[in-house]
């Protein structure tokens, strides 16, 4: 694989920068046990990020890909799989091969992503890397700047939210067009993709979480979760509580449950 520049010289997993490798974690894939690859950098300035410390893209990995393949060698019949999470995976172009190498070692791939690279997340899923996808939706298109700090970042965020709906699982009942499950031009779309799909919520932020997890129903959605942002691991000066901020998210849990999810979780601050 060239890289991006076309200067012709190959990427390769050993150019994935790395911010951190958790050997052994139980909640970065529902029902998995995996290894966590924290990559370094992100486009966006979530205020509630508890990894905001990995977010700057030119500060250089500290953890070697061969790190990560002698892990995954001793874990054989240990580990279900490995997920790539940030930071921002898609960022780095060295994450598809790294992937494959994956692969090749017989483990499972999750991702989690907030789908600022549509086009990389279409390119792992076209050749089938990825078995679970974790994308997190943060706000409707009109007011993801509040929370991405970034002008543009919900036109990316929902189109990459329809790329992995292309790829998905398909529920019955889903009548989403281009749900998954459809025969694409590719082919690829055989090969069904799990996935969650995650709102964050905070007292500074938009209040539209309700219009979210409809709108996200409507596109064919059938995984959903709303989660608290929590005040561990955030920039200094983020707010994660208010005065009857708890009911207030209480409340939109009980909303988003009555649209009808075939799987819906709620995970609190507290």
């Amino acid at each position: 694989m060239k890289d991006e520049a076309g200067r012709g010289r190959l990427v390769n997993a050993d150019d994935l920068q790395i911010a951190g490798l958790t050997p052994m974690s139980t909640v970065d894939w529902p029902g998995k046990l995996v290894a966590s690859v924290f990559c370094q950098g992100c486009p966006w300035l979530c205020p509630y990020c508890h990894n905001h410390a990995i977010i700057d893209p030119t500060i250089p990995g500290v953890v070697a890909w061969s790190s990560v393949e002698d892990l995954l060698s001793r874990r054989r019949g240990l580990l279900d799989g490995v997920v790539f999470s940030g930071g921002e995976a898609t960022r780095q172009q060295a994450l598809i091969p790294a992937m494959r190498r994956v692969r090749e070692m017989g483990f499972l791939i999750g991702l989690h992503t907030a789908g600022p690279y549509p086009h990389r997340l279409r390119d792992v899923l076209s050749e089938g890397l990825v078995d679970w996808v974790g994308i997190d939706v943060k706000a409707m298109p009109d007011t993801y700047q509040v929370v991405a700090g970034r002008q543009g970042a919900g036109t990316k965020a929902w189109e990459a939210l329809d790329v992995l709906l292309e790829y998905a699982e398909r529920s019955p009942g889903a009548d989403s067009a281009g749900s998954a499950g459809d025969e694409g031009d590719d082919g690829a779309r055989s090969r069904s993709v799990d996935y969650e799909v995650r709102l964050t919520v905070y007292p500074d932020g938009p209040r539209d979480g309700l219009t979210v997890a409809r709108e996200a129903f409507r596109r064919g959605v059938r995984r959903f979760a709303l989660q608290q942002a929590r005040a561990m691991g955030a920039p200094d000066g983020f707010r994660s509580d208010a005065v009857g901020w708890n009911d207030q998210v209480e409340a939109l849990a009980r909303d988003i449950e009555q649209i009808g999810f075939d799987t819906f979780a709620y995970r609190p601050a507290h």
